[in-house]
């Protein structure tokens, strides 16, 4: 090999190394002076890229979500836990909305309490109220802000209840028919929820999701009774459960439920017809008395006041 060839292949060998040298050199920590300064600017750096990042997320992020959170917090601060333990059970009569929670619920309620809070104080004055009147609004604004949360769940819950009420003699006939035609239980069950709708279809469907992943009937039926507080479907969940336990032919429980059921609507029907003289009373004797005595009687008195009148006397 000639000495020229060695003598490059040496040059190109001391380039690398001292290219490696200088680089790991650059790269080093700098020392003293010059590592404050990197350490300033860096700290420069990431406070900006942190402000940065903080702006550039959205305003429900940056704003709604703490302002929610501390709702929440001072909703819990003044509920006792027995409150919030009727209002998660309050939620699963209404069927749980979707989104909805306790931890919402009292968010929405501490909101509502402060916007009361704020009407009661901004709204009489603005109609020329005097201040005991404003003294008085606020503390009834603040407590209609608290409990009408509480009051829609409320109302949400009832109306759900007797939907149920009203789809369960129907829902039974179904099932005993499903049963008598030669269908299992669990397959008239199926049956019955596809067949019809509402609230009951529902809570049927959510009956076989538990049964298919590994409950048992009878804890996915008590289920549905704790779910509810209708009492004709808790009364029909515990003779299911007893024939279950006491080996009773389904077909003749079912028979027996949607009868009781069918008689139950008719004295229900008989009831609500035998209330309504009794509620009907107080808008006729002060809505619609009145106004036909002044259709009936207010043209004779004009008359006879006409005529005196004229005469003089």
């Amino acid at each position: 090999m000639s000495p020229i060839l060695i003598a490059g292949l040496a040059a190109i060998f001391l380039a690398v190394v001292l290219g490696f040298a200088a680089s790991g050199l650059l790269a080093a920590p700098p020392q003293g002076v010059a590592r404050s300064l990197a350490a300033m600017e860096a700290m420069q750096t990431s406070a900006v890229s942190l402000r940065d990042q903080e702006l550039a997320k959205p305003f429900v992020e940056r704003v709604l979500e703490p302002a929610v959170g501390w709702c929440v917090s001072l909703g819990k601060r003044f509920t006792p836990d027995d409150r919030v333990q009727r209002i998660r059970r309050r939620l699963d009569f209404a069927g749980n909305p979707a989104g909805w929670d306790a931890d919402r619920v009292l968010g929405v309620k501490a909101l509502a309490a402060l916007l009361g809070l704020a009407l009661g104080l901004v709204l009489p004055p603005i109609f020329g109220a005097a201040l005991p009147i404003t003294l008085a609004a606020v503390p009834l604004a603040c407590l209609v802000g608290w409990y009408a949360p509480s009051l829609w769940v409320y109302q949400i819950a009832y109306d759900r209840s007797q939907s149920v009420r009203r789809e369960l003699p129907d829902a039974l006939d179904l099932l005993t028919i499903s049963v008598e035609s030669g269908l299992a239980f669990d397959a008239a069950l199926a049956q019955v929820a596809r067949k019809t709708t509402g609230p009951l279809a529902a809570e049927f469907f959510r009956v076989l999701q538990e049964m298919q992943i590994g409950t048992g009937r009878v804890g996915a039926m008590r289920g549905l009774a704790e779910r509810t507080d209708v009492p004709e479907l808790k009364s029909f969940i515990g003779a299911m459960i007893q024939a279950d336990a006491f080996g009773i032919p389904v077909a003749g429980v079912l028979r027996v439920q949607a009868k009781e059921m069918r008689i139950k609507r008719s004295q229900r029907a008989e009831e609500t017809a035998q209330k309504i003289p009794v509620k009907i009373l107080f808008p006729l004797i002060f809505c619609i008395l009145p106004c036909l005595f002044i259709i009936i009687i207010g043209p004779a008195v004009i008359t006879i006041v006409q005529n005196f009148t004229q005469r003089g006397l």
